[in-house]
């Protein structure tokens, strides 16, 4: 990682550099002095721009929800009126959001208990609040009758655990595309929930991270 040549830059370079260590050796392995290291800077000047460790660890998590629901938010609000659309831009994004920002994904998995008490509930409330739009794509195609949805709350759980998992195993340079697997996935959810894949014929283009 280049050194950082200002203070604008800092803040950034610090969280990206404690994105990765956090990621390759787990958060309690990683220390302040091993985050300025590789930053380029003294560990005595992180604190001009973070109170400690667990600050930078909640600023991870909550940004990486805070994206993930701004992207699905925002691909949703294109789609009020027609629910397959819906369902389809909803997988589109969430499955190419976890591929594109796996190593934060994976902290926000695995470092969830290391958070503080206040922030652990911030994160938390974020995730419900992720999970009850997923939830409403797919109560709204029940709805229109656009299929027989048996457990909307398991199909969620079921789209949500997708995502976690493709950011475990996906590679840019793997075996397949990540627009090959996007497009597998979203087939998939529709076959799950009894849509068929002509009731929506286009692809939806991905407007997510």
């Amino acid at each position: 990682m280049p050194r950082p040549t200002n203070g604008v830059r800092t803040p950034d370079a610090i969280r990206e550099a404690a994105i990765e260590l956090f990621y390759e050796h787990g958060y309690e392995a990683t220390s302040l002095r091993e985050v300025a290291a590789k930053v380029g800077i003294r560990v005595g000047s992180l604190y001009n721009h973070i109170s400690g460790k667990d600050e930078l660890l909640s600023s991870i998590m909550i940004g990486i929800m805070d994206d993930l629901l701004a992207a699905l938010r925002g691909v949703l609000r294109e789609h009020e009126d027609d629910p397959v659309a819906a369902l389809r831009a909803c997988v589109d994004t969430h499955i190419r959001f976890h591929a594109q920002r796996a190593r934060e994904v994976f902290i926000g998995n695995s470092e969830l208990r290391a958070l503080p008490a206040k922030e652990h509930r911030r994160v938390v409330s974020k995730r419900d609040q992720y999970e009850k739009l997923i939830r409403g794509v797919i109560e709204a195609i029940a709805d229109h009758g656009a299929a027989e949805i048996v457990d909307a709350r398991l199909q969620t759980y079921a789209i949500v655990a997708m995502g976690t998992h493709v950011a475990s195993w996906y590679k840019p340079r793997g075996g397949m595309s990540l627009e090959a697997i996007v497009q597998t996935y979203t087939e998939m959810i529709l076959r799950q929930v009894g849509v068929s894949t002509a009731a929506s014929a286009e692809p939806v283009a991905a407007t997510g991270a």
